[in-house]
């Protein structure tokens, strides 16, 4: 049996460039090629890309300075030498073709790859990209966007929007809840799975796994604003769950209010919600408008802007609803968001404007994208 080509996946540090890396591997390897991983020891690729089956080889982080001071006499020698191990390991590994997915990795991955000759293709996930790969942008074969409005183009190569490789349990729900009968069926199943009534509005709140004090302490000292007939989700993050249930009770709020502090099977949240509300990394915008869901977002307020960057799109189209985290207050959700909880027809229209939006077969596109570079007989230089 012949083996398949070998790619080297560049990418790591959060779930955002993880997530993405890991369904395009699972979607290679579907096509015959032989995927590995390239991250840090320190980032979140070191627990999730083991526990894929994918090996995973490390590196360290060499941040690039802020600003031009004497950090630049250390970062130059330090980014040669991991250029150069990035080299040894493409060699090592047999690999013909680089993709990366942005962050610390990702840059000493494209110029090594420049370095011994193999092509490589980029996958931006934010509407603001990255340095990294901003500069890998004007060499790479490839240039793959997740939204429309991402001002990243290839200088020699195929630029194409493909939107976010999803992982593969959220296409499969977004793929069954196009169909009405599969829709039902999987919320009643996920409703049973977390103890909920699946007839009742369900919101689910959520910061990601780390949280969003901000959304946690505004909305559930509003609690009181939403219907009794309104079940709410609230994925407090690791650690601060502490004092919601007790904030609900105090604000009068006589509904269903389940507190979770972190999401495992994130399709079973999704399957019961209605609404949800939540920060807009690209990673959840990607989901929310893949699954057809309206959505309440609230940047987070740190960083260049590219979260509400991410959601600008879907709430133009109609399917979401955008406030500022310093906006967030009591009177936001009296007003916005508690009575659109309840707002049936308007969230039909909001679902259906987000499904228009949303990609589901960006993980396949990528894998034909990444298959065109592959050359016969490829020879990597000496």
């Amino acid at each position: 049996m012949i083996a398949g080509p070998k790619v080297l996946l560049a990418g790591g540090g959060s779930a955002g460039h993880v997530n993405p890396l890991l369904s395009v591997a699972d979607t290679l390897q579907n096509r015959g090629f032989i995927p590995e991983a390239l991250g840090t020891a320190e980032g979140l690729e070191a627990e999730l890309v083991p526990a894929a089956g994918l090996a995973l080889h490390t590196i360290d982080k060499v941040p690039a300075p802020r600003s031009v001071n004497s950090d630049i006499f250390r970062f130059v020698p330090r980014l040669k030498a991991t250029i150069a191990e990035v080299e040894k390991i493409i060699r090592s590994s047999g690999s013909e073709i680089v993709v990366g997915f942005g962050g610390y990795v990702s840059a000493p991955a494209y110029l090594a790859a420049q370095r011994v000759g193999i092509p490589f293709a980029i996958h931006e996930q934010n509407v603001r990209p990255g340095l990294a790969n901003r500069l890998g942008a004007r060499a790479a074969k490839v240039v793959a966007l997740t939204f429309e409005n991402t001002k990243l183009r290839a200088k020699r190569g195929t630029t194409e929007v493909v939107g976010l490789p999803l992982r593969p349990e959220i296409e499969r729900l977004a793929r069954d809840r196009q169909d009405p009968k599969k829709r039902r069926q999987r919320r009643v199943a996920a409703a049973r799975e977390l103890g909920i009534d699946p007839k009742r509005p369900t919101v689910l709140l959520t910061g990601g796994s780390l949280g969003a004090q901000r959304l946690n302490d505004v909305m559930s000292q509003a609690a009181g604003h939403f219907d009794s007939r309104v079940q709410i989700i609230h994925l407090t993050g690791y650690g601060k769950a502490d004092g919601i249930a007790q904030t609900v009770a105090h604000s009068g709020f006589t509904g269903s209010w389940k507190v979770v502090e972190y999401a495992r099977n994130m399709e079973f949240f999704y399957a019961v919600a209605d609404l949800v509300i939540c920060r807009a990394g690209a990673g959840t915008v990607s989901e929310l408008t893949a699954l057809g869901m309206p959505a309440v977002y609230i940047p987070l307020p740190i960083g260049n802007g590219e979260q509400r960057l991410n959601a600008a799109a879907h709430v133009q189209s109609g399917g979401a609803l955008l406030f500022d985290n310093s906006d967030l207050s009591d009177q936001i959700v009296r007003l916005w968001i508690a009575p659109l909880a309840t707002a049936t027809d308007r969230l039909s229209k909001m679902s259906r404007s987000s499904r228009r939006l949303g990609r589901i077969d960006a993980a396949a596109r990528m894998g034909e994208l990444i298959e065109s570079l592959v050359q016969p007989q490829l020879e990597v230089r000496p």
